[in-house]
């Protein structure tokens, strides 16, 4: 045995683990991340409802489609910036400065998130269907005119500490999940909203969002109290 397994030496047969680990919580956090961005109800995520109710699941699907390119378009952009920064800052301390003005971020935005009504400036959807292409077309277009989920992904990414600078290929995966993650919301919403549209109206959409905003209120503190009193520990790359 001390020469390892069919003559491999221990320490290669042992070396690969730690790497497969360190993928599978990439992809958990790039889910994690892509539903945290996709949750809350803004005008999209009302378009989406809407969608779902007057035209069936699948525009609403695809309204959510679209709104997840858009949300990975501002992702790279913003997980660019931060590969360059962290090039300069891979310090413990930086770190978990870092850390702690992600779980501010992400506790103000469950704030505004608890607190809004999505409701407010919403527009009557038609029973015109249009095209599935239409249909996630504007929704991309919708949400690409808020530049301000970039500062979502900042408080994620430095919260989870995301970034991997020069790994690509790690880096490709755990967009891709971020993606998967925001269309599995996406699927869950639509679906929920499918199965209960007899009883489904807009105070739903509000209690939705205020639902999503506790949760991420609770979820923001407890990292951020986990973070600076080191009860946890973020694994490292």
């Amino acid at each position: 045995m001390e020469n390892g397994v069919f003559g491999v030496p221990l320490h290669s047969v042992m070396m690969p683990f730690p790497f497969h680990i360190d993928m599978v919580n990439l992809v958990f956090k790039g889910i994690l991340i892509g539903i945290v961005a996709s949750a809350p109800m803004g005008p999209v995520g009302v378009l989406c409802v809407q969608r779902t109710l007057n035209k069936g699941r699948w525009y609403g699907f695809v309204t959510g489609v679209g709104a997840a390119a858009s949300d990975i378009i501002y992702a790279l952009i913003t997980g660019l910036g931060m590969s360059f920064v962290m090039d300069f800052v891979n310090n413990a301390q930086t770190k978990f400065l870092l850390q702690i003005l992600g779980s501010v971020i992400l506790l103000i935005f469950g704030i505004i998130s608890f607190r809004s009504n999505p409701t407010r400036n919403m527009r009557v959807s038609g029973h015109n269907k249009g095209t599935l292409l239409h249909n996630g077309l504007t929704a991309f277009l919708v949400t690409f005119s808020n530049p301000l989920i970039i500062f979502l992904f900042m408080g994620c990414f430095a919260q989870f500490a995301f970034v991997i600078p020069d790994h690509p290929v790690e880096m490709c995966l755990g967009y891709a999940s971020i993606v998967f993650g925001a269309l599995l919301w996406w699927y869950g919403l639509t679906w929920l909203v499918d199965k209960v549209r007899a009883i489904f109206d807009v105070s739903g959409i509000v209690i939705i969002n205020r639902v999503i905003g506790s949760v991420v209120i609770l979820f923001s503190l407890i990292v951020l109290f986990g973070t600076m009193f080191n009860l946890y520990t973020l694994p490292e790359f």
